[in-house]
C-alpha cells in the first residue's frame, strides 16, 4: 500500500504569513543592548535592511506575502502531505503517521521558504550583496539560490565540521553562485582570534553568525540574512503550517501530536505556530494537540538550557535576546545534524515553552538514524538528520500507541531529504556513530558566562 498524498492546487499556496505575536499572551521580551536598554530599530538597520525589520518587529497577525515572492514559492509550493501507511505497518501501530515532506524545493529542504522572501526584501531595500552563516548547508544553499533568483551575490560561512562532513552541499552553493568559506576563517577579526587560539577550532554556528555580521556591518551594501532564531524568519516559514491546515481538511484528519526538529526553531515554528494561532483563538481541537520540539540530546537547549538573556552570536556582536540558551560560547560536539548545533533557541519558541504551551524532548544520535533508516526503507525518502529527529521521536509515540492500543494521529515535519548526507549514514552503518550526551559540568560552566543584565 503507497502513502497518500495530500495535494493542493497552485492557488493555495499562502497569501499572508501568520505571526504568532498578535497572538501570545504576554509581549515578546524586547531585545536589548550591552547597556541593559532594548533596542530600537535604527541600531539594527546596520545589519538587516528596513524591509526586514518591519517584518521583525511587528505584531500584525498577517503579513501579505508579495507576488513575486509567491511566484518563486510555486517551484515548490505547496508541498505534499503524505500518509506513511507502509511505516504504520512495519510498527504494527494503531496509530495514523501523517508527514509534510519539505524536501521537494530546490535546496532539498524548508529554508527557501525564507530565503526566498529575504532576498525580496533586500533587493526591495537596495542591498548590494548578503552574507549569511550555514551548518549543514540547508540555510547556505537555499541563501544561493534565493540571491540568483533575485540578482543578489552571496557569501556563506560554512561551519567548518560541516564544510568538511558535506562537499556537496558546498558545491550546491556554488552551482547557485554562493561564495562559501569555512568558519572559522580568516576573513574576519573573529575567525582569526579564534584560530590563533586554537588552529583545529571545528567551528560552530555562533561562530560563523560572528563572522557574517561582523562582514555585513563592516562592508558598505551588505546587509545579514539569517536562517532561523529570528521572528520574520519563523513568520515566513508559517507557510507549511498553513498549508497543512488545509491539507487535513481536505484529507478528514486532524493530529493529536505535532514533531518537529528544533535547532534555531524557524522548523518547528513553520509547522505548529498556525495550530497554535487557531488554539489561541479558541478553537478546542488545536488547544487539545500536543506541540513537540525534538532536539539533539547533545546540544538540549530547551531540555537543559536556561531561559535567560545572551548573544546569538560567540563575539557579542547581536543584540540580547532572551531565549532558551546554553551559553554563547558552548561549543557542541560535531554530529551530523549541523542544523540543530546552536547554543540558542528562538525567543518566540522559548516563550511558548516557558508558557508550557509546547513540549520538548531530546534524542540521541545514534536512534535518530536508526529511525531515519527505518522510514527510508518504508517510505522511500532517506530523510536528513535533523528531519529525523522528528521521526525518531514521531516513532517512539506510535511504538507507545501500539502498547497503549490507543490510535493516535501524529504529525511530523519531513523538513528536507539526506541525499547530501550519505557519509553520515555511511558511519551510521559502520558502526561510527557515537551518542554525545553533554556533561553537565560542561553545561553548567558555559550557562555561568551568560552576559550579566540590568
Amino acid at each position: 500500500m503507497h502513502p497518500t498524498r495530500i495535494q493542493l492546487a497552485a492557488d493555495d499556496i499562502p497569501t499572508h504569513w501568520y505571526n504568532i505575536v498578535a497572538d501570545l499572551k504576554n509581549p515578546p521580551a524586547p531585545p536589548l543592548g550591552p547597556d541593559g536598554n532594548p533596542v530600537g530599530p535604527e541600531k539594527m538597520l546596520a545589519i538587516f535592511p528596513g524591509t526586514v525589520l518591519e517584518q521583525e518587529m511587528s505584531a500584525e497577525r498577517w503579513i501579505p506575502i508579495p507576488d513575486e515572492v509567491r511566484q518563486a514559492y510555486a517551484l515548490w509550493r505547496p508541498s505534499p502531505l503524505c500518509r506513511a501507511e507502509r511505516l504504520e505497518q512495519m510498527l504494527g501501530t494503531p496509530a495514523k503517521i501523517f508527514y509534510k515532506y519539505e524536501g521537494v524545493s530546490p535546496a532539498g529542504s524548508h529554508k527557501p521558504n525564507s530565503a526566498v522572501p529575504q532576498a525580496y526584501l533586500n533587493k526591495l531595500a537596495g542591498t548590494k550583496r548578503l552574507v549569511t552563516e550555514t551548518g549543514a548547508g540547508q540555510w547556505g544553499s537555499s541563501l544561493s539560490l534565493a540571491g540568483q533568483i533575485f540578482g543578489l551575490p552571496v557569501r556563506v560561512y560554512m561551519v567548518k565540521v560541516s564544510y568538511n562532513q558535506k562537499p556537496y552541499r558546498r558545491l550546491m552553493m556554488q552551482t547557485w553562485g554562493g561564495e562559501v568559506i569555512a568558519s572559522p576563517s580568516m576573513h574576519t577579526e573573529t575567525g582569526r582570534k579564534l584560530l590563533a587560539e586554537n588552529p583545529d577550532n571545528a567551528g560552530s554556528l555562533a561562530i560563523a553568525i560572528s563572522e557574517a555580521v561582523e562582514e555585513a556591518v563592516s562592508v558598505p551594501g551588505t546587509k545579514y540574512a539569517l536562517g532561523s532564531v529570528l521572528n520574520h524568519v519563523l513568520l515566513h516559514q508559517t507557510v507549511i503550517g498553513l498549508e497543512a491546515k488545509k491539507q487535513f481538511e481536505k484529507a478528514g484528519e486532524y493530529p493529536d501530536m505535532i514533531f518537529a526538529p528544533c535547532g534555531g526553531g524557524c522548523n518547528f515554528a513553520g509547522v505548529t505556530f498556525p495550530f497554535l494561532g487557531d488554539a489561541a483563538a479558541g478553537d478546542k481541537r488545536a488547544q487539545k494537540i500536543r506541540y513537540v520540539g525534538v532536539e539533539p540530546a547533545s546540544c538540549p537547549t530547551l531540555t537543559k538550557g536556561v531561559y535567560a538573556y545572551d548573544f546569538g552570536d560567540s563575539s557579542g556582536f547581536t543584540p540580547l535576546m532572551k531565549m532558551h540558551t546554553l551559553g554563547h560560547d558552548f561549543m557542541p560536539p560535531g554530529i551530523h545534524a549541523g542544523g540543530l548545533r546552536y547554543h540558542g533557541m528562538s525567543p518566540l519558541v522559548s516563550q511558548l515553552y516557558e508558557e508550557k504551551l509546547i513540549e520538548a524532548v531530546a534524542v540521541p544520535q545514534v536512534a535518530t538514524f536508526e529511525a531515519g533508516v527505518m522510514f527510508a526503507r518504508a517510505e522511500g525518502i532517506i530523510p536528513a538528520p535533523e528531519s529525523a529527529h522528528a521521526i525518531r521521536a514521531c516513532i517512539d509515540e506510535a511504538l507507545r500507541c501500539k502498547e497503549s492500543g490507543e490510535p493516535k494521529t501524529l504529525f511530523f515535519n519531513l523538513s528536507g531529504h539526506g541525499h547530501f548526507d550519505m557519509t553520515a549514514y555511511e558511519s551510521y552503518f559502520a558502526g561510527k556513530l557515537e551518542d554525545f550526551a553533554y556533561p553537565e559540568q560542561v553545561i553548567q560552566a558555559s550557562i555561568a558566562r551568560l552576559p550579566k543584565v540590568g
